[in-house]
C-alpha cells in the first residue's frame, strides 16, 4: 500500500481533513464557478429563456452521468476500507469493477437519450417556448456524458487514494476550459446556445483526458486485465453502495421534474429561469460545506476500515464543527447580498424583482446543513447503505418533495421557496437522532 493512503490511518484529523477537503474544495468551487459563468454568459448573451433551457437539460445529463459519480463514490467506500484492511488484492478489482460499470451503464443511458430525447426534455419540463432552446443544448451534451461520468468516478477513486490535489487539478481544467470555449463559442463566433452545448462538452473529454493521464501514470491503483472479469459478490457490494449516490441523484432529477411543472404551472417561463438562478447558487454557495464532507469520506472509510472508531468519531465531530461555521457565513452572505448577486446573472427586470426573495428562503436553514451532509456520508463511509439511503433520501425524498407538492396549493410560488428550509429542518433533526445512536453504539467499539 502507498504511504499516502496509510498515513489515513496516521496523521493528526484536523491537518487530513485540511489536506483532503481544501483541495476538495477547490474543485467543487471551480466546478459550480464554471457552471456559474455558464449561466452568467447563457443569460446575458443569449437571454433569460436560455436559463430555463439550461435548467431543464443540466439535470438530465448530470442524471445520467452521475451513474459514474455513484459508482465513484459507492465503489469507493469498498475500496478504501480495503485499503484501510490491508486488502490490496480487493482495492485493485474494486476499481476495475467500477471502470466496468462506468463505461456500460453510461453508454446505455446515452442511447436511450439518443431514441427519446423529446420525451425526457418534455418530462424534465420543457414546456412552451423553453423545447427548442432545451433540444439545441441537450444533444451535443448528451455525447460527452461517458466522458463526464468517468470523471465524476475517476475524481472519487483519486480522493480514496488521498491524492486530493489530482481531484482538484481534474475539476480545474475542466472548469478553465469551458470558461474559455463558452467566450470563443458563443461571444466570438455567435453560436449560441449550441455553443454553450459544445464548450461544456469538449470540457468533459478534457477532463476525462487529465483523469485518464492520472490513472496511467501517477496512480497507486494498477489493475491487471484479470482484475477485469466481474465478480458478483464484490459487484454486489459495490452496486448497495453506488445505490445510495445514485438513488440521490434519482430523487433529484424527480425533485426537478416535479419543481419545473410546478414553477411552470405557477409562473411560467418566468419561475423556471427564478429557479435556475437559484439552483446554480445551490450548486456553487455550498462548495466550501461539500468539500469537506467529500474530504471527510476516505477519512472515515478508511479508519473505519482499520477498526480505529475514535479517529471516526474525532472526523465526524471536526467536520460538522467546520462545514457548519462555513455554513453560518455562507448564509449570512446570501442574506445581505441576495439582490447583488441576482444582478450579476440577467439583466431581465422581472427575474432581479422576484429571485431575492426567493433565494433567501431557499438558503434559510442552511446554517445547519452539515449535521445532515456529514451525518449521510458517515454510512456511506462506514458500509451500511440502507441507513445511508434512508438518510441521503431524507431532505428531497422524504420531505422536499411532498412539500412542494402540497405547500403551491396553499401558498402559490411561495410554497416552492419555504419548502426549502423546513425539509433541511427535518432532514437534520432525523439525521442527528441516527448519528447520536451510532456515535453511543457501534462507535464505542474502541
Amino acid at each position: 500500500m502507498a504511504v499516502s493512503s496509510k498515513e489515513l490511518a496516521k496523521k493528526d484529523i484536523k491537518s487530513l481533513l485540511i489536506k483532503q477537503s481544501i483541495p476538495s474544495s477547490i474543485g467543487i468551487l471551480f466546478m459550480s464557478v464554471n457552471i456559474l459563468i455558464d449561466t452568467i454568459f447563457v443569460g446575458r448573451w443569449i437571454g433569460s429563456l436560455a436559463i430555463a433551457a439550461l435548467s431543464v437539460v443540466m439535470p438530465i445529463t448530470f442524471f445520467i452521468s452521475s451513474m459514474g459519480m455513484a459508482i465513484g463514490i459507492g465503489g469507493s467506500s469498498v475500496l478504501s476500507r480495503a485499503l484501510g484492511a490491508g486488502n490490496k488484492e480487493k482495492a485493485y478489482r474494486t476499481f476495475a469493477h467500477q471502470i466496468m460499470m462506468t463505461f456500460i451503464i453510461a453508454s446505455a443511458f446515452v442511447v436511450a437519450g439518443l431514441f427519446f430525447g423529446d420525451e425526457i426534455l418534455y418530462a424534465f419540463g420543457a414546456a412552451g417556448d423553453i423545447m427548442v432552446p432545451a433540444k439545441a443544448f441537450f444533444f451535443p451534451i448528451l455525447l460527452s456524458v461517458p466522458f463526464q461520468a468517468f470523471c465524476m468516478m475517476g475524481n472519487n477513486v483519486i480522493r480514496a487514494e488521498d491524492k486530493s490535489k489530482h481531484a482538484m487539478n481534474s475539476m480545474i481544467v475542466s472548469a478553465v476550459a469551458n470558461i474559455v470555449l463558452d467566450i470563443l463559442f458563443i461571444k466570438v463566433l455567435d453560436m449560441g446556445i449550441m455553443g454553450a452545448a459544445i464548450a461544456t462538452a469538449s470540457s468533459f473529454v478534457l477532463c476525462f483526458a487529465y483523469i485518464a493521464w492520472f490513472f496511467l501514470f501517477k496512480s497507486e491503483l494498477k489493475p491487471k486485465l484479470s482484475h477485469f472479469t466481474f465478480d458478483k459478490k464484490l459487484s454486489w457490494e459495490i452496486i448497495s453502495m453506488s445505490f445510495v449516490t445514485f438513488a440521490r441523484q434519482g430523487v433529484i432529477s424527480l425533485l426537478t421534474v416535479i419543481l419545473n411543472h410546478t414553477l411552470y404551472a405557477q409562473g411560467g417561463e418566468h419561475a423556471v429561469t427564478v429557479y435556475g438562478i437559484i439552483s446554480r447558487m445551490l450548486m456553487f454557495a455550498l462548495f466550501p460545506v461539500l468539500g469537506i464532507t467529500q474530504g471527510f469520506l476516505p477519512i472515515a472509510g478508511y479508519n473505519y476500515g482499520a477498526k480505529n472508531y475514535d479517529r471516526v468519531r474525532e472526523s465526524i465531530g471536526m467536520s460538522i464543527k467546520y462545514a457548519g461555521a462555513l455554513a453560518i457565513i455562507i448564509f449570512v452572505i446570501i442574506l445581505t447580498l441576495a439582490k447583488p448577486i441576482v444582478a450579476v446573472f440577467t439583466t431581465d427586470p422581472e427575474v432581479i424583482k422576484d429571485t431575492p426573495g426567493a433565494l433567501r428562503w431557499v438558503f434559510a436553514a442552511s446554517p445547519i446543513i452539515a449535521v445532515q451532509l456529514v451525518g449521510a456520508a458517515y454510512f456511506q463511509a462506514a458500509g451500511k447503505p440502507i441507513k445511508a439511503l434512508m438518510l441521503t433520501l431524507s431532505k428531497q425524498g422524504f420531505f422536499l418533495i411532498p412539500l412542494v407538492l402540497i405547500l403551491p396549493r396553499f401558498f402559490g410560488i411561495f410554497g416552492v421557496w419555504v419548502a426549502f428550509p423546513i425539509a433541511d429542518v427535518l432532514s437534520t433533526i432525523v439525521t442527528g437522532i441516527f448519528l447520536k445512536k451510532e456515535m453511543l453504539t457501534d462507535l464505542k467499539k474502541s
